[in-house]
């Protein structure tokens, strides 16, 4: 069901199935399948809670994408009624719908002809040799502005796509009508899309939120693949993956201005070193590191998973194989700080924060568990709440803990 190890999304228990570490849509004929993610909300059940959850999970992927979506479009959307795919689906339709009425983007594009009168500029060699007997004929070479570019194509694969995969009659509707619009588009699969030769400059750039949602709906973003003969479509993400996306994001757009820069998946330093060779071994990615002037100031592990209360267990759950890879990434990066952040939840209380800090043997370093609130949207709040002594990272990295 989705993943190398064949289980990431789905398991088959013995009385139900269980979902992983994956959210989203399955569909196929006749059934739709939303797997949605653990966020608690306070002062809702039911369809409302649900509604809450998706309107969550549509900000943390507009956060880890960079997307503005403005409040207006948020409002429009039915949270309760409708879900994941249909809410991701008809944002896209009305994105791309107030986007084409200002106009298709276009660009002139070299054609080579043979006509009865010169356009552009005569192709002398193919004059005088393939047309040699046609003197009716011109081989001419000219440029001509298109629509039929390499960014409408992406818009007209998404939108043939979603007509195939919508059950709601508003988003087939938009759809359906943006498909007339993108009728002398060359039709291409998702497969066959060149990706890498889109450019966005200042006279596209406009469309940059547009190609995300459509890397998004088109499974070239936080997805797990499946494969199959039957009729359906997938709209699944890895929650490690966008968790990790979404405060790296959010850290990002916080140190805005600042000193504080924010890498994801950076360092890649090695564990070991051949002593013959001198070659790298077990090479290591933190999550997020923050660096100060060059120097890491701070590494950030996020964990997609629950943290538990002192009562209950006093390593609140963390795993062994968790602290060695700190105590691995400290020595290393020679980080005075180190943070495993999980997402909170009711059962530890009402305030997200700092959960519990360790110093670290033999080493002048600290390792902090703490959460943060998936229910807040104010994410610039806790992100500078990092970059204060409530977190630990400090101007004087020498400076005693709080």
């Amino acid at each position: 069901m989705g993943g190398k190890d064949g289980g990431s999304i789905l398991i088959h228990g013995r009385r139900a199935l269980g979902a992983r570490q994956v959210v989203g849509v399955l569909a196929a004929d006749g059934v739709t399948l939303e797997i949605l993610p653990k966020i608690d909300v306070s002062g809702a059940d039911g369809a409302a809670a649900h509604g809450q959850i998706r309107r969550r999970l549509v900000h943390m992927l507009a956060v880890a994408l960079d997307l503005d979506i403005a409040s207006g479009a948020m409002t429009e959307l039915s949270w309760q009624k409708e879900t994941l795919l249909e809410i991701l689906i008809g944002l896209f339709a009305r994105k791309l719908a107030d986007e084409v009425r200002k106009g298709m983007p276009r660009r002139y594009l070299a054609h080579e002809d043979d006509l009865t009168t010169l356009r552009g500029q005569l192709d002398v060699t193919r004059q005088f040799t393939t047309l040699i007997a046609r003197p009716d004929r011109l081989a001419c070479r000219y440029d001509d502005l298109s629509p039929d570019i390499l960014l409408n194509q992406i818009m007209k694969a998404t939108v043939d796509r979603l007509i195939r995969a919508s059950a709601s009659a508003e988003n087939q509707r938009r759809l359906r009508e943006l498909a007339f619009f993108y009728a002398d588009i060359r039709s291409l699969r998702p497969s066959a899309l060149a990706w890498d030769g889109l450019i966005l400059d200042r006279t596209n750039n406009r469309w940059r939120d547009l190609v995300e949602l459509a890397r998004l709906l088109l499974g070239h973003r936080f997805q797990t693949t499946s494969s199959g003969s039957q009729n359906g479509f997938s709209l699944t993400f890895d929650m490690s993956r966008l968790f990790e996306a979404y405060v790296a994001r959010s850290l990002k757009r916080a140190f805005s201005g600042t000193e504080l820069t924010v890498h994801a998946q950076g360092g890649r330093l090695y564990c070991l070193e051949d002593a013959e060779t001198g070659t790298g071994r077990f090479m290591t990615k933190p999550d997020i590191l923050v660096k100060r002037k060059g120097k890491v100031e701070l590494i950030i592990d996020t964990k997609w998973k629950r943290i538990s209360r002192a009562v209950d267990d006093p390593k609140r759950g963390v795993s062994q194989a968790d602290v060695y890879q700190m105590m691995a990434y400290s020595q290393l990066y020679q980080c005075p700080e180190l943070l495993l952040l999980y997402p909170h939840h009711r059962g530890l209380g009402e305030d997200a924060g700092v959960m519990s800090i360790h110093s670290i043997r033999t080493t002048s370093s600290w390792l902090r568990t703490a959460t943060i609130d998936l229910t807040d949207a104010s994410q610039q709040s806790w992100g500078e709440a990092v970059g204060s002594s409530r977190f630990g990272l400090r101007g004087d990295p020498g400076s005693p803990p709080f």
